[in-house]
């Protein structure tokens, strides 16, 4: 009798372990990782099997090891396969046709794929569904020498692709930068440009406020296009480093129905599938939540989505192997996900009443970390998970958030 399912995962690091404690906790199924490197985040765990492929990023090598990982778990039912990174994305829709063959690929077109990550066409369709979104201004080759915006300083400088970004290395890379004046601008613009990067690059009115200013929202829409899972939450502390800013370190679920329904009316006119995850920001200056960018993925902290009560697994279970139709859950639950130590919190969110509520949930007992729980809990583990957390206090040190 051969096994109902196997998550197969393309990662090694915490969204991983996310994802794959999310399978074991609702089915008790361990899932397979499988990536480029071995990392702490998913070693020697209750949850996953590591598989380690050299160069899995190459087209050849990772449609060979995704046919031979067919062939070595053919016992299984149904395999499953999962992103956790934009390059892993790429490969998965890029060849979902010989894929498609041994593996449930929950995810949409190309060419819906390509517009949807490319910030440049995302803001094009978010004028189409009247999606908020900061004033914006595209950089090219051609123009980047003449440029004529139309908005003030400061402003928010990023690469339209975050897919060619990632294949250019140069000194002063971070993932995104705020100018202050016109020689900061072009020294930025300049700097990109003289790396093999050649798309677009986007300028942004530069959106005011502190880290609670921002929210993420995660989605799942099942094969029919039809979402049945939203849960936005508030992300009350992020890092600061210069190519990790923008990840997320603590977030607090909430809900907001009038984001959920226009989200959710976006994603069901284009047929989107899968799960997906938006990053927003509260904008004070006109009381609006604008959108920044949609990832065709979870996200790497999305854990706190399972964690607040609404497990990702189960809405892929329940769409593709159990053939389920139930009425989509809109999360209102509040509780605490954590990517650092509590005691950061107090230092570093600015926020009193955020930080009055955070506290709260923490004496409520309403609070988790993505990689510390009782059911994973070997001393090996302990000792790894809590090391990783530890390293915060030196990262806050040297790129603190702004007051």
């Amino acid at each position: 009798m051969k096994n109902k399912f196997l998550p197969v995962i393309l990662g090694t690091d915490a969204n991983a372990y996310g994802m794959a404690r999310s399978f074991y906790e609702e089915y008790g199924v361990k899932s397979l990782s499988v990536g480029k490197m071995a990392l702490k985040e998913t070693s020697k765990s209750k949850f996953v099997t590591v598989k380690i492929i050299d160069n899995l990023d190459d087209d050849e090598t990772f449609i060979k090891a995704m046919q031979d990982i067919a062939l070595e778990y053919q016992d299984y039912e149904h395999l499953i396969l999962l992103s956790c990174a934009e390059w892993y994305t790429d490969l998965i829709v890029r060849y979902q046709k010989q894929l498609a063959k041994n593996y449930i690929l929950p995810f949409m077109s190309k060419a819906l794929k390509e517009k949807l990550e490319n910030k440049e066409s995302f803001y094009q369709i978010c004028e189409k569904y009247n999606l908020d979104y900061p004033k914006t201004y595209i950089v090219t080759l051609e123009n980047y020498q003449n440029l004529n915006i139309p908005f003030d300083f400061p402003m928010a400088v990023k690469p339209a692709s975050s897919t060619e970004y990632s294949k250019v290395d140069f000194p002063g890379k971070e993932k995104s930068y705020e100018v202050h004046n016109i020689i900061e601008l072009k020294k930025v613009i300049n700097m990109i440009y003289q790396s093999n990067y050649q798309a677009h690059i986007i300028v942004q009115d530069f959106i005011p406020g502190d880290d609670d200013s921002m929210w993420v929202l995660n989605t799942y829409s099942n094969k029919n296009g039809q979402v049945k899972m939203m849960c936005l939450g508030h992300c009350i502390l992020e890092e600061h480093t210069p190519y990790g800013i923008g990840n997320y370190k603590a977030i607090i679920a909430e809900g907001n129905q009038e984001i959920y329904t226009k989200i959710q009316n976006f994603l069901e006119d284009i047929g989107y599938i899968g799960y997906a995850n938006f990053d927003l920001k509260y904008d004070y200056r006109d009381h609006k939540y604008k959108l920044f960018e949609i990832n065709i993925r979870q996200g790497r902290s999305s854990f706190f989505v399972t964690a607040s009560g609404c497990n990702l697994a189960k809405y892929l279970i329940e769409d593709w192997i159990l053939n389920l139709d139930k009425e989509t859950v809109y999360n209102y639950n509040n509780h605490l996900w954590l990517g650092t130590p509590k005691s950061l919190l107090k230092k570093y969110v600015y926020n009193q009443n955020v930080l009055a509520l955070a506290k709260q949930l923490i004496k409520n007992k309403k609070y988790s970390y993505t990689l510390l729980n009782k059911h994973d809990n070997s001393l090996y583990r302990k000792f790894w998970s809590i090391r990783i957390y530890l390293k915060d206090y030196k990262l806050f040190k040297l790129y603190p958030p702004k007051k």
